[in-house]
């Protein structure tokens, strides 16, 4: 802990992607963690290091704090809160069929933290949850105890494949508080992150719950306009990363999120670019943009699958496709809503056969596809007798492959860029077809 700062006893309910992090990350900083989660399988891997998520530092950070006794899993949510001053609600918040934040395991969560208290507790929603959701949890937590408590708003703003460096040293730290006292104890908790002078940010508890929902909003507004410039570029003859590059000049719009490609996936934008919609319409109000931005990136999948079936037809039944790429980004394993899942089922269904490699990915493949597709052991065994090659991630083993081997492996020298990794000009003189997004 930083100078004057005491280590806190703290209970993370939920071993997902962001109760591990947060849970090993406030450990990491000499606090004890008891994280909880009802999974005994998951619990007992976790006992023993074995990670399921791949996330890079996360492993061995975990290992070294259960070693020295500052990290714990448990199932007894119980006691954890008993001996907690602070309690994370960690839980998914899955996207329900009307498009809204399913909050059930939220809910669950706060009743059992309302029946296990023993005095005064800071409960934090860090689950991602639409405007409201506290007042939700404190009215649940009321009816089961008559202990003092306060409830917090913390959003996390952690990037998969960074989610560690950016907990350890984040940009700003988010604290939605209506309560002096439980302000003062998050500051404290917080204090050893922000020795670089980075901000917390104090505000109330609606408009900390609503700041998630509006940044991962907006990045995905970037990422959608990205790609409508880049199709309109195609259609006029323009070089969409020369025009991103002359954009970013201008210090206003900046740099971050607007490279095209095949949209944006995973657990949070798609999720969250929904909830907010729904909220919006909840509250009487038609959001127009951040409706376009989730259409757009719908349709940038189906545009790519059109450049495939355009140049080989649509009945695919003779061809093979070699997959570069299955995460919906790199340095995760994570699928949820990967632009792969979408275009591999669409060529499935018209034919084709698929052989996939991802770095990290294979198993999670696994489990969406199963023997409907075949997996490789390496960037290179997956071009064999393929007749195009799919880049899907750029992970960054396939930024400067060997294209005299991949000409030789594949059938036909033809690249489907859906990331936009590689030079035409190169590529054509090297003897490739070469299709990417926003260049004719």
């Amino acid at each position: 802990m930083s100078k004057g700062s005491t280590a806190m006893n703290i209970c993370v309910i939920g071993t997902g992607y962001v109760g591990l992090v947060v849970g090993t990350c406030l450990s990491e900083m000499g606090n004890t963690v008891i994280c909880i989660d009802n999974d005994e399988k998951k619990l007992e891997k976790l006992k023993n290091g074995i990670v399921p998520i791949f996330e890079p530092a996360l492993e061995e950070m975990i290992k070294s704090n259960v070693a020295e006794n500052r990290l714990s899993f448990s199932k007894d949510l119980k006691s954890a809160v008993e001996t907690s001053t602070i309690c994370f609600i960690a839980v998914g918040t899955p996207q329900d069929e009307y498009g809204s934040a399913d909050l059930k395991y939220v809910y669950e969560v706060a009743e059992q933290i309302g029946k296990s208290m023993n005095g005064y507790k800071v409960i934090v929603d860090k689950s991602t949850v639409p405007v409201g959701t506290a007042q939700k949890v404190r009215t649940l937590i009321e009816q089961q105890t008559t202990h003092d408590f306060d409830v917090v708003s913390n959003p996390e703003f952690l990037k998969q494949g960074a989610a560690v460096e950016d907990f350890l040293k984040p940009d700003r730290v988010v604290i939605g508080s209506d309560s002096p006292k439980a302000t003062e104890i998050m500051q404290e908790l917080y204090a050893p992150f922000l020795r670089t002078g980075n901000p917390v940010i104090i505000m109330d508890v609606k408009s900390a719950e609503m700041t998630k929902y509006a940044a991962n909003s907006f990045l995905a507004v970037k990422i959608s306009y990205a790609n409508e410039i880049a199709n309109i570029c195609e259609k006029v003859g323009a070089n969409a990363e020369m025009v991103r590059i002359g954009m970013c000049s201008d210090k206003r719009i900046g740099s971050q999120f607007l490279f095209s490609g095949l949209g944006y996936g995973g657990s949070c934008f798609p999720k969250d670019v929904k909830a907010l919609i729904k909220t919006a319409k909840e509250n009487g109000y038609n959001a127009e943009l951040i409706s376009a931005a989730n259409n757009v990136n719908r349709r940038q999948r189906l545009l790519f699958i059109d450049k495939i079936t355009k140049y080989f037809g649509e009945n695919l039944s003779d061809k093979t496709f070699a997959v570069w790429g299955l995460a919906f980004k790199p340095k995760t394993d994570d699928m949820r809503e990967a632009p792969s899942i979408t275009i591999i089922n669409a060529l499935l269904e018209k034919g084709a056969k698929i052989q996939a490699y991802d770095p990290k990915a294979m198993q999670t493949a696994k489990y969406h596809f199963g023997d409907k597709i075949t997996y490789a052991n390496n960037s290179y065994d997956v071009l064999k007798n393929a007749d195009a090659l799919l880049l899907l991630t750029e992970w960054n083993e396939f930024r400067r492959p060997d294209f005299e081997k991949i000409k030789d492996l594949l059938k036909t020298p033809i690249i489907f860029d859906g990331r936009n990794q590689y030079n035409k000009k190169s590529l054509v003189e090297k003897g490739f077809t070469y299709f990417s997004i926003g260049n004719t």
